[in-house]
């Protein structure tokens, strides 16, 4: 059995610690900002650019595990490591996997918020 697309342990205890307009609030700008930190991935890898591609996998890390979307959390890990080593070749399909986890998550979170009260 594979793990689910959002920790339920985490996602609830985001919701404890706020309420659910929040975090409807909260997901909204996560969903906002998530395609801006995959496009700067791609143009930073596009560009050689090491520094960058850190950054954006940095931010996507944290944001993400937050919502408790632990594989996506995992694999920007993966890829601000690569990042930080400056060692953007090894990249390879990782990107076009994280692009496809976040596709799960984005449908998990909207899903979420069109059945929450």
């Amino acid at each position: 059995m594979s793990d689910p697309v959002i920790d339920p342990t985490t996602f609830q205890s985001l919701i404890a610690g706020t309420d659910s307009a929040f975090v409807k609030e909260l997901i909204d700008t996560f969903l906002g900002d998530a395609p801006t930190m995959l496009n700067d991935l791609r143009q930073s890898l596009k560009d050689n650019n090491a520094d960058v591609f850190r950054r954006a996998a940095h931010s996507l890390k944290s944001n993400s595990a937050s919502f408790g979307a632990l594989q996506l959390s995992t694999q920007a890990k993966e890829l601000e490591l690569l990042g930080k080593a400056g060692d953007l070749a090894q990249v390879g399909d990782k990107l076009t996997a994280l692009t496809a986890e976040f596709d799960r998550v984005k449908t998990a979170l909207r899903d979420w918020q069109h059945g929450s009260k």
